[in-house]
């Protein structure tokens, strides 16, 4: 017999629906010399628990914007002019909210199609011409939900092979997208947008990304019997 009904679908899900724009606030400090040739380079090795996969697969981000600028990833038998350096982190910051909603559905439905929360006129359920009558219509019932904003930050360096710092960015980012490898990308084309910049001026930039999302599929076979 073959198996039923999928049971799950669309998990995994980065982001759903419309593009979504990653609003990032960015300061650069540089001494970047204006007569550089060679701009050949190599990654600082990541230290303990930051040599993952995920660190090493935004170093791959941060090369393709280098690769743009005319930087040179060497190999590792050759001696680089630059050493880049890469930091990132995320903080979740969840927040209790508390969300009102009352049982009233009015005698129109027309363009407040809704919910409805306090005071007169249109709502998203309804429209309320009348003033709100508990012993009629039922008590307000107040759900507490939890809302997250996700803190992001990511810091890259570049300094000569003598240790001399040429260039240092930082990214900051605060927003409810969960997935963090769904925003890096945006994050990671911020720190070098205009490069190297003014130095020290913050600056606020946005970029638009795609939805991208994975749906998994989970089937179970029938019940015996």
């Amino acid at each position: 017999m073959k198996y039923l009904a999928v049971l799950a679908t669309a998990a995994a899900m980065l982001l759903s629906g419309c593009a979504t724009t990653i609003h990032s606030n960015v300061t650069a400090f540089n001494d970047w010399p204006a007569d550089i040739q060679d701009k050949s380079y190599a990654f600082e090795a990541p230290q303990g628990a930051d040599d993952t996969l995920e660190y090493r697969n935004y170093q791959v981000l941060v090369a393709n914007e280098l690769g743009k600028l005319g930087f040179r990833q060497v190999a590792d038998n050759q001696q680089p002019k630059l050493l880049v350096g890469m930091k990132f982190f995320t903080i979740d910051h969840p927040v209790r909210v508390l969300q009102a909603d009352d049982p009233f559905m009015g005698p129109y439905w027309g363009p407040g199609f809704g919910r409805y929360q306090y005071g007169w006129g249109y709502s998203r359920w309804a429209y309320r011409p009348f003033f709100y009558d508990p012993y009629r219509f039922g008590p307000t019932v107040v759900e507490e939900r939890i809302k997250h904003q996700y803190q992001r930050q990511l810091r890259v360096t570049i300094n000569n092979a003598n240790g001399a710092k040429l260039y240092d960015v930082t990214v900051q980012n605060t927003s409810g997208v969960q997935a963090t490898p769904h925003v890096m990308p945006a994050l990671v084309q911020s720190a070098f947008t205009g490069f190297p910049g003014q130095n020290g001026v913050p600056r606020n930039i946005d970029i638009t990304i795609e939805p991208k999302s994975e749906t998994v599929e989970v089937k179970t076979p029938p019940k015996a019997g």
